[in-house]
């Protein structure tokens, strides 16, 4: 069985950096490993598949194994499927240039975050390696895959029905919601209470579309709100890092700005809430895995 020295694992890493390096707002991790594999080819033992599963390679289940400690490290982040290297991570990226000394140091911010974990080398990490089903990772980026898609195709208007189940889930009252057609920048109207009494009135935008919104997207919806106004921007496509800076420049406007992934676990957390026809606007099913032990 081959050996993976340290020295290897930290140019397999310091690959994954490289790529993220050029992708600061994230990528998605079948799109790292696929880059990582023209930067860094595998070897001939990563480019075997294993033994009871011909259909799994070496390589991709060692890349994701080795990725661990650098989470822990503080210097990766993994959000459903979605890698990106933090600021610390950049920083270790250019303190560190021997892959080895790269590798030693994700190890020791590891043991700082868990001192029982056993050190480790490349046996325990062929042992892990070693065994090819599918892990908790994979599958969560399997199902946000699956979810996005689905997301991606719907009708606007359902997808804005879908924003105001949630509202309604989430303890607000929906007085009034977009019907087919012109909105002039405002999809939902909310209140915290039936007759809009207690606190203040709720704008909401939705877009479905792709692309991100841009800062002049966000001041046009600000420029909807009153004084007293609380103002939702729901954007599928996301924003600008740009218009997120405006945003959190504001003062006297309070504006929350709410990705699909932020909208996706708004959805999951008050799932149970949602009455069962705005369930089937996006419907799940929960999959349970054995939690590691931390």
């Amino acid at each position: 069985m081959a050996e993976i020295t340290r020295r290897r694992s930290g140019e397999l890493i310091r690959g994954v950096f490289q790529v993220l390096a050029e992708h600061p707002d994230g990528l998605q991790a079948r799109d790292v490993l696929a880059e990582l594999e023209q930067r860094v080819p595998p070897t001939s033992f990563e480019q075997s598949f294993y033994p009871n599963h011909p259909g799994i390679r070496r390589y991709e289940k060692i890349v994701r194994f080795m990725t661990i400690t650098a989470v822990k490290a503080g210097w990766l982040t993994k959000s459903k499927g979605t890698w990106s290297v933090t600021p610390d991570g950049m920083a270790a990226l250019d303190a560190f240039p021997d892959p080895e000394k790269f590798t030693l140091e994700s190890v020791r911010l590891y043991r700082a975050w868990k001192k029982e974990q056993p050190e480790v080398d490349s046996q325990d990490i062929e042992e892990t390696v070693e065994t090819p089903s599918s892990t908790l990772e994979e599958a969560e980026e399997s199902a946000w895959q699956e979810v996005s898609r689905f997301l991606a195709v719907m009708n606007p208007y359902e997808f804005q029905e879908m924003v105001a189940a949630l509202l309604r889930a989430m303890g607000y009252y929906t007085a009034w919601v977009s019907p087919p057609g012109p909105d002039r920048g405002l999809d939902i109207l909310a209140f915290n209470d039936p007759l809009g009494a207690a606190g203040p009135r709720i704008k909401v935008q939705v877009k479905r579309r792709a692309d991100k919104i841009n800062v002049d997207g966000v001041r046009a919806f600000m420029a909807l709100l009153g004084a007293q106004d609380v103002g939702i921007f729901i954007s599928a496509g996301g924003f600008t890092s740009e218009a997120e800076r405006e945003v959190r420049s504001q003062e006297n406007r309070r504006i929350s700005l709410i990705d699909l992934e932020r909208l996706f676990d708004l959805w999951v957390e008050h799932y149970e809430a949602i009455p069962e026809d705005g369930r089937q606007l996006l419907p799940l099913k929960p999959v349970y895995f054995l939690a590691p032990r931390d």
